[in-house]
């Protein structure tokens, strides 16, 4: 926070009281009246009343050689007054119990100014700071930080306008470029810690403006771009409170209230000038990534409605007239509380599975807590098999050993459970966190059935763990290969099988059967999913009907355009374990798997949207940072469009954040000599990198023109997450019958359906899975 008045007034804060009741007993012999010397030098002149200044006086401080001259109150400076500092500073104006408090100005030593109000030597309330470099802000302040509404305005012209907090541009507000370079473009809209965060309009001075959504500065979502915008929809937004309504505060054109944005880096407005200041034009992270828009400089110019992923343009489509995205105007209602749509409907009372959620919240809050105190010990045969399973009734009055609840009558069965705590504790999840995620006051989410199982899905609130209805011949699956499972997570720590944590059936009092499995959700991340497939090498059927796409849509085989570039020594660990797992599945003849495989766009500095690339797309080196370049903000800016990597070393800048039910060693990098990585995304965090999760890599994306012509290639750095899911279906009779069915159905490509036995099926899949994580040939 650049205050340099309040700090200089509140690291010279003078409070003489204690010394001078400390002279009253010796006031009489030490002093003559009107004037009072301390013992320890300091020097008073004014009126005394009791011994103690009263009145109006002039007060030395020996040691630091401040003085302040004006009116004192019992011992204390209370009223108007004026203090003088050795360094330059002064202050004049009113005091209270011996605080800056009321009506003051101060001017420091570098001629920087503050005239306003102040509370206990803090600005507080409504002034006009003016700083040496010709910033000036005026607005409202509280606790020594510009807070609420207010106007910034930088030496060069450019001036915010709008909501403040914190001492960062927050809240809605108006921002208009008027210095070198910025020749009069415009942003109004939402705001967030200093960047674009919300639903906004980014008007160009020559003509052209985007409406659309921001995540963290950059474009995130789908937005219309025009030449021009209607005036009457502008209007409404701002009726609506979406957009900022600029009668209230000074206009974008008038010259009193313009408005300006700070850079990402140097957020925080208000500080003082650093070194390699970035100057304060048009960013990336407000204009647009790839095409420039103001190419556009006619009034024919179509309207296009565009989505972006993070900064990234995805795609592109050509509308007839003005219009918000498809489900804008539900957004706009929730105030765009979320700039993502979280995945599942939130189960309340009411809801068709609230019954059977408030069963499986209490039965494993019971189970689990049941089991906790046993003593830790290893997995012993006698604790697989029937007789390991649990059995309880909970009626709804409760019983000496259940407690009552709203649901309705209920049995309850927990299979193996000595087995599964074990499990819970190998990926690392602590039990009391694990009961509250699951069972605690938050509600779960139920998901849509992205496949032909029928399966019921169910997501904890914070998104930690899956729950799955299974089938009685997937338990029965389970059970029987889950000593092997057990053996095999043990062996292989980074194993990408899915991540089994309960198994369990809930038998209401109307007689049906409900069995769960409780699974590790691999895209538990704070990073956002743009994309997601469930790849199993085949292609009969293995294509998304679904004509609107959006980051919840699970793709399939036929709808990968993508290939996926690794570090060559993480492509061949990830191959590696994918061979191991696959033979595992293979041995116990499982088949249908799939491969489940989520992505975030990460922005390129140097992306070009729609140019076309040599056929060979190889990745770059990652960017490889030692913990001192990481520490310091200078280099972590130089590449916050790209993903660094960071020697972990002794993890001087924080420990990286390791998400849930993280297992396993980290990964190494031949670029950083072999040491233990993570990877730093500047604006989002550190995360540490193992096998599946966090794994930067660079996506060769292939369109084909629809002139039949050479296709274009597109590049991003992306971020994956890889698992290997649906891993209890056996090769059992009826999948025999469907894959001779089929076979003769489907005779001219028999191998292209998913039916298939467990050896020919594991060999495809891995076949598969290679083609989409092609070799490269970039040097270490």
């Amino acid at each position: 926070m650049h205050d340099r008045a309040a700090s200089a007034a509140s690291n010279n804060h003078l409070q003489p009281r204690t010394d001078l009741s400390h002279s009253q007993q010796n006031s009489d012999a030490a002093a003559s009246p009107g004037e009072l010397t301390l013992p320890n030098g300091d020097l008073y002149y004014g009126t005394l009343s009791c011994g103690v200044p009263d009145g109006r006086g002039r007060y030395v401080w020996s040691g630091s050689g401040c003085v302040y001259s004006g009116a004192w109150r019992r011992g204390m400076r209370h009223g108007t007054g004026r203090t003088r500092w050795p360094s330059g500073a002064v202050y004049e104006g009113e005091y209270s119990a011996g605080f800056m408090d009321g009506q003051g100005t101060h001017v420091d030593a570098n001629s920087s100014s503050y005239k306003g109000q102040w509370k206990l030597d803090r600005k507080h309330g409504l002034g006009l700071q003016e700083y040496a470099n010709g910033d000036g802000y005026q607005g409202s302040w509280v606790h020594g930080q510009m807070e609420g509404h207010g106007r910034y305005t930088w030496a060069n012209g450019n001036t915010y306008v709008g909501t403040m907090r914190s001492g960062l541009m927050s809240g809605k507000g108006v921002l208009t470029w008027r210095g070198v370079g910025g020749g009069g473009d415009s942003f109004q809209g939402n705001w967030l810690d200093g960047v674009a965060h919300g639903y906004g309009l980014y008007t160009w001075e020559g003509g052209g403006c985007y409406l659309g959504t921001y995540s963290r500065g950059l474009k995130d979502g789908k937005g219309t771009f025009s030449h021009t915008v209607a005036a009457a929809l502008v209007d409404d937004l701002r009726k609506r409170g979406v957009l900022p309504d600029i009668s209230l505060g000074g206009t974008a054109a008038d010259p009193e209230h313009p408005a300006a944005r700070l850079s990402r880096r140097n957020s925080g407005l208000g500080r003082p000038p650093m070194k390699k200041k970035p100057s304060l034009q048009r960013r990336r992270s407000i204009g647009v990534t790839g095409v420039p828009d103001k190419t556009l400089d006619s009034s024919s110019s179509p309207i296009l409605e565009r989505e972006y992923a993070q900064g990234v343009l995805i795609s592109e489509i050509v509308l007839d007239k003005w219009s918000l995205p498809e489900s804008s105007s539900k957004k706009l209602k929730l105030g765009l509380r979320r700039a993502a749509k979280r995945p599942g409907e939130t189960i309340i009372k009411g809801h068709r599975s609230y019954d059977l959620m408030l069963c499986l919240q209490l039965g494993i809050r019971y189970t689990v807590g049941k089991i906790t105190p046993i003593p830790e010990r290893e997995v012993r045969t006698s604790d697989y098999g029937p007789k390991a399973n649990f059995w309880m009734n909970f009626p709804k009055n409760g019983s000496k050993l259940t407690p009552s609840h709203r649901a309705l009558d209920f049995k309850w069965k927990d299979y193996c459970p000595m087995v599964f705590r074990n499990l819970r504790e190998m990926f690392k999840i602590d039990t009391a966190d694990y009961m509250i995620s699951i069972s605690g006051s938050d509600a779960l989410r139920e998901l849509s059935s992205p496949g032909k199982s029928g399966s019921i899905f169910f997501l904890s609130q914070d998104d930690q763990f899956m729950i799955k209805t299974l089938r009685k011949s997937e338990v029965q699956v389970l059970l029987r290969m889950l000593p092997y499972y057990y053996r095999h997570v043990q062996t292989y720590e980074n194993t990408l099988v899915t991540k089994f944590f309960g198994l369990h059936r809930v038998t209401p009092s109307s007689g049906q059967k409900f069995r769960f499995v409780v699974m590790g959700n691999m895209f538990c991340t704070e990073l956002r999913i743009h994309r997601r497939f469930d790849l199993k090498g085949s292609s009969l059927g293995r294509s998304t009907e679904k004509i609107k796409i959006d980051e919840n849509t699970t793709l399939k085989d036929l709808d990968l355009n993508y290939s996926f570039y690794l570090e060559p020594s993480w492509r061949g660990a990830l191959l590696k374990q994918i061979e191991i797992d696959s033979e595992f599945l293979r041995n116990h003849c499982i088949m249908d798997y799939s491969l489940l495989l989520g992505f975030h766009y990460r922005a390129r500095r140097n992306l070009q949207i729609g140019s076309s690339c040599p056929e060979s797309i190889l990745p770059d080196k990652l960017t490889v940072l030692s913990e001192a370049d990481a520490a310091e903000e200078d280099s972590a800016y130089n590449y916050q469009d790209a993903l660094i990597l960071v020697q972990r070393g002794s993890n001087k800048i924080g420990p990286a954040a390791v998400g849930p039910h993280i297992r396993g060693s980290r990964l190494r990098s031949p670029s950083a000599c072999f040491e233990e990585v993570d990877l730093l995304l500047p604006g989002t965090g550190r995360l540490p990198i193992q096998l599946g999760v966090n794994m930067p890599a660079r996506a060769e994306k292939e369109e084909k023109q629809e002139d039949g012509s050479k296709s274009l290639h597109q590049v991003y750095d992306v971020v994956l997450y890889i698992g290997i899911i649906d891993i209890l279906q056996k090769y059992n009779m009826t999948k025999k019958i469907e894959h001779a069915y089929k076979s003769i159905k489907y005779k001219y490509n028999p191998l292209s359906i998913s039916a298939v036995e467990p050896q020919f099926y594991s060999e495809r899949f891995f076949k598969f899975v290679g083609t989409a994580f092609p070799e490269n040939s970039y040097n270490q």
